[in-house]
């Protein structure tokens, strides 16, 4: 704790002048409580050591009956003014909140706060404070200022104020313990690097990673002891938000402070790399493997599983593979999810007999298969439309023990409509029901697409109704579904009609929406109204990309309107977006094809015709 003095409350005699204990119990009662305490009548032979007794004996009908003339808040005041112990005091509040179902006021909760830290009683505070902050009935104004009022002392104030913190991080009322922190600086309160520590780790669990940052800068400010947790929760916050460059600078202040990067420290780092690094990213996760080898600090199953995933995720399996062999190599025995990680990379890259030897070759290691080891060889499968093998797949789970979940049974789904059998796709919609595995807007999605691109415009109205029925709102994806629908059958004006339909729903459409409402018009050869839409996506928030610029540049193209696809490349690149292999495509095949070579003004920008 950070105090070293810890005080002893007041002591008044409960023996000693009734009438101006009664006058003192009015007065306190009018200073902090909302509701005023009666007076009582005591009688001369009232004894506080029978009292005292009757509650360590936890002899309560006996209690009940010597109390009967008292409230139960009057009653816990007379125990706080005594020399009473304070387990005798808890004790009698918690059978009170408990026997007449009260609620005690601020006041009497922050000096039985005080009194249990004086008697340094801090796990009974810790038990207080985590039932009091549930009922959730007092601001941290009020709290603080009635701890101030009560007089228990800085030391003992500083310690509940700490505790505090810890009882609103643990209850998962992040804002509020943010709101103590804050306070208990106000009044100048040392909040301990524990309860800091858990404040830091949820409100990175909650994504406030502006919050998590000023906290941690304010503990710096504080003086707050930081440790190991601390700066690896830090870490952890900055590359969850993607700040990774932040995230390294925290790792130089932790060795500044003393304290050596650890195998969770180079985990977090390599993790976030993998997840929200840019180009070259798992270039920089191989450079920290090594660096952390080279300081003696050895890679375990984790380090070895986010390089895994992250190079399959990179579409570079093998890389992942030379990973999974390395792993081995050191001793270490590759787990479930090392396996369905490479399992899932082979089969996103069709190398499906590949993937089948590391299934069986798990099994041999006495690893069992699980239901993401499954939707990975089915969508493995699917991808290839290898359909006869997938279905023997999703037979095959409940085989081994195990339960299809809704992503297997829509990714089956899904290949079944891309096939155009809407027949098998349904039976297996059916099949969730009867499974009681409820179909979710992406099950939908499939399905409707499915109807859709067979012109089913019943079967897919239908199954939005259903949809919406049954409290499933459409999302982005159902409606770019519905939208290049109509833009293939060059009803590009409906399509508008359905993106004003997003606005007025809440749907925030996405660069697919506008890029495909654009293509529309450009196959329609409207081109000012594809123009028209380009305008309204940057007025909506949205800036045209790439994509946009290779429908525009094409569209115009096949007008014959070379000279203005020129200006839209030109326009492309001076807003820094870089071709890729579809813009080569549109500059080789509809201009230069065709006898016009673009004037990119002082551009370097080279095209190859054999590209």
């Amino acid at each position: 704790m950070n105090c070293l003095c810890y005080l002893r409350l007041p002591i008044r005699n409960l023996l000693v002048g009734f009438s101006l204990l009664n006058h003192d119990i009015q007065n306190r009662a009018r200073l902090f409580s909302s509701r005023s305490i009666p007076t009582i009548a005591l009688s001369d032979t009232f004894d506080i050591t029978r009292v005292s007794e009757l509650i360590t004996n936890q002899h309560w009908s006996e209690l009940k009956i010597l109390t009967q003339k008292t409230s139960p808040n009057t009653f816990l005041q007379l125990l706080l003014d005594s020399e009473v112990a304070s387990d005798v005091v808890l004790g009698y509040f918690k059978w009170s909140q408990k026997e007449f179902r009260v609620l005690h006021s601020l006041e009497l909760y922050c000096r039985l706060s005080h009194l249990l830290a004086n008697a340094r009683k801090y796990g009974k505070i810790r038990a207080l404070l985590h039932h009091f902050v549930k009922n959730d009935l007092h601001s941290n104004s009020s709290i603080f200022h009635t701890l101030s009022m009560t007089g228990g002392g800085f030391c003992a104030n500083s310690i509940i104020a700490d505790m505090l913190i810890l009882a609103y991080a643990k209850n998962s009322k992040t804002d509020l313990a943010f709101e103590a922190f804050e306070r208990s600086g106000d009044y100048g309160f040392k909040p301990s690097v524990l309860s800091c520590n858990l404040m830091l780790s949820s409100l990175v669990k909650e994504r406030k990673f502006v919050v998590m940052e000023m906290v941690y800068k304010e503990m710096i400010r504080r003086r707050v002891d930081l440790d190991a947790v601390t700066f690896n929760t830090v870490i952890n916050g900055f590359c969850k938000a993607g700040r990774l460059q932040k995230a390294e600078d925290v790792v130089e202040d932790m060795k500044v402070r003393g304290f050596l990067p650890s195998v969770v420290t180079y985990n977090t780092l390599i993790d976030g790399y993998c997840k929200k690094g840019r180009a070259g990213k798992m270039y920089k996760a191989d450079r920290l493997l090594k660096e952390m080898v080279s300081k003696k600090i050895y890679p375990n199953e984790y380090t070895f599983n986010i390089l895994i995933d992250g190079f399959c995720k990179d579409e570079s399996v093998s890389a992942a593979v030379k990973v999974f062999e390395e792993m081995q190599a050191q001793g270490l025995k590759p787990n479930v999810v090392s396996y369905n990680s490479l399992i899932s990379g082979l089969c996103r890259e069709g190398k499906l007999d590949e993937a089948l030897v590391l299934r069986d070759e798990m099994m041999e290691s006495g690893l069992k298969l699980s239901t993401i080891t499954y939707n990975a060889l089915i969508a493995g499968f699917s991808k290839q439309n290898m359909l006869k093998e997938a279905r023997e797949l999703l037979d095959n789970i409940a085989q081994q023990g195990l339960a299809a979940d809704v992503v297997t049974f829509n990714t089956l789904i899904n290949a079944y409509c891309k096939a155009g059998r809407m027949e098998e796709a349904i039976a297996l919609h059916d099949l969730m029901l009867e499974r009681m595995l409820f179909p979710n807007v992406s099950t939908y999605n499939c399905l409707i697409g499915g109807f859709l691109r067979e012109g089913n415009n019943e079967a897919a109205s239908k199954l939005l109704g259903e949809m919406e029925n049954k409290g499933l709102r459409a999302d982005v994806i159902t409606y770019n579904i519905q939208l290049d629908a109509l833009c293939k059958k060059r009803e590009s004006r409906k399509a508008v009609r359905l993106l004003d339909e997003m606005f007025e729903r809440g749907v925030t459409p996405c660069h697919v929406t506008y890029n495909t409402l654009i293509d529309g018009y450009c196959t329609e050869g409207n081109l000012r109204a594809a123009l028209n839409v380009r305008t309204r996506m940057e007025r909506e928030g949205r800036r045209a990309n790439v994509v946009t610029y290779n429908v525009l540049i094409k569209g115009f193209c096949k007008k014959g309107k070379l000279e203005e696809a020129n200006g839209l490349l030109n326009e492309m690149l001076e807003k820094g977006l870089v071709p890729n292999r579809t813009t080569y495509d549109v500059v080789k095949e509809d201009m230069m094809e065709k006898g016009f070579d673009p004037d990119i003004d002082g551009h370097l920008y080279s095209i190859s015709l054999n590209s």
